[in-house]
This record gives structure tokens, sequence and C-alpha cells, in this order.
């Protein structure tokens, strides 16, 4: 009976296995038998379905004037120190070679300067913003 037993067990295995089951038992009047495996239960999960995107693609902005673009990633300040004022303002006049803004970098502070003599139309960065390379700064006109 023994030998019963233990092909009756390896059966119950190979179906358990077979169907994914943890667990698999069989009752008949005073006998029964159960058949347990170590590993949980495979769970078929469906994947997702695919989101179709209906949002428009962004344009990028474009501007009058010259951009002045970081020329490196880092963090964007207007000004030398936190209680001075900002080194240049929206309406300020700015001649070529005028500190702008400063972007710290790697524990450095990174002078970016104005390309050209003009008026400053817009601040595109606050200050102790993360800048990415190319990333617009500000604009002259």
């Amino acid at each position: 009976m023994d030998k019963d037993l233990q092909e009756l067990a390896f059966a119950l295995m190979d179906k358990a296995a077979e169907k994914n089951l943890a667990k698999i038992a069989i009752k008949t009047g005073d006998f029964s038998i159960t058949v347990e495996t170590h590993a949980p239960a495979a769970q078929t999960v469906a994947p997702a379905p695919a989101v179709a995107r209906t949002e428009p693609e962004e344009e990028p902005e474009t501007y009058n004037g010259t951009v002045v673009s970081a020329p490196l990633v880092g963090t964007f300040y207007a000004a030398n120190a936190p209680e001075e004022p900002p080194l240049v303002s929206v309406g300020d006049h700015v001649s070529r070679g005028q500190t702008l803004c400063i972007i710290e970098a790697m524990k450095t502070m990174n002078n970016i300067e104005s390309p050209c003599d003009g008026k400053v139309t817009r601040i595109l960065a606050h200050n102790g913003d993360l800048v990415e390379f190319h990333q617009p700064l500000i604009v002259v006109e």
C-alpha cells in the first residue's frame, strides 16, 4: 500500500504543477491525502492595455530677441547673494558682456553674460531653479 500511496502522491504533485496549484487534497471515507508545493501558485496578470496619447505635442516657445540659454546644468541664481537685489530685471537695459545671472555647478559660480546690448524683456528661470543645458533663461531685445 505504501507504494500505491507514493504513486498517488507523485501523480497529485504532477497534476498540481500542471494546473499551477499550490495545494491539492483528496478525501474518501477514512482516507485523505494532501499535497502542497513549496512554491506559490503562479499568478497570471494581464498586461495593462496601451493608452493612446491624445495630447498634442507641445511646440517649443519662440521668443522675440536674443535668447540667453544655460551653457551648463546647474542652479540658477538671479543675484550675487541671497540678500542682494537681482543682477537684472525685466525692462533693464544691458550691455554686451554684462552679467545677467549666475549658474552654480559643482560648487563653482559661473557668470552668464549678455551676448548683446539691449533690453531685458523676459526672465524665464526663477532663483534657485535647477536649469538644464540649453534651457532658455533670459530674453534680450
